[in-house]
């Protein structure tokens, strides 16, 4: 039953944490460089961190920890998942959710001024940045974990 229930939260927590960002992906094209669109698109990132992507990336963490736990001969894909699960944890709460409030008030500052301010340019471009940097380990973690591949060497 316990596995069973942390399974149930491994997959919430990544329901949340994943179609969040790519609604945070989504909105940000859709708002493009129109100035009005960007800020609001900040308030509705800043937002939807703090409501889904770390409560989502926690309960992910705090269940994929558990179920690890279960497991009496951990695996090399389940250490691999774990690993990047670690990655993806700090990625969310060390760089890319410090990075909102600053782009909430570089986006007000752009508001202010008509135009995208090139502060605002730059942080963004650095938000983009760790953002691209968790696309190969969280298509990773997921593939581990639904496919769960054996890695053994065949002995000759």
């Amino acid at each position: 039953m316990l596995r069973k229930s942390m399974l149930f939260f491994h997959v919430v927590g990544t329901i949340m944490y994943v179609g969040t960002i790519l609604a945070h992906i989504a909105s940000g094209i859709i708002a493009g460089s129109n100035v009005q669109a960007v800020y609001h698109t900040a308030i509705f990132q800043e937002t939807t961190a703090y409501i889904f992507i770390l409560p989502g990336i926690i309960a992910k963490t705090i269940s994929g920890f558990v179920m690890f736990s279960l497991y009496p001969e951990k695996p090399l894909w389940l250490k691999i998942k774990i690993g990047l699960a670690a990655f993806l944890a700090f990625n969310a709460f060390f760089l890319l959710t410090p990075l909102m409030p600053e782009l909430r008030v570089l986006a007000e500052e752009s508001l202010k001024a008509g135009h995208l301010t090139e502060a605002y340019k730059a942080k963004e471009h650095m938000a983009t940045l760790v953002g691209m940097s968790n696309a190969i380990p969280l298509v990773l973690a997921v593939v581990l974990g639904v496919f769960k591949p054996g890695f053994k060497l065949k002995k000759r």
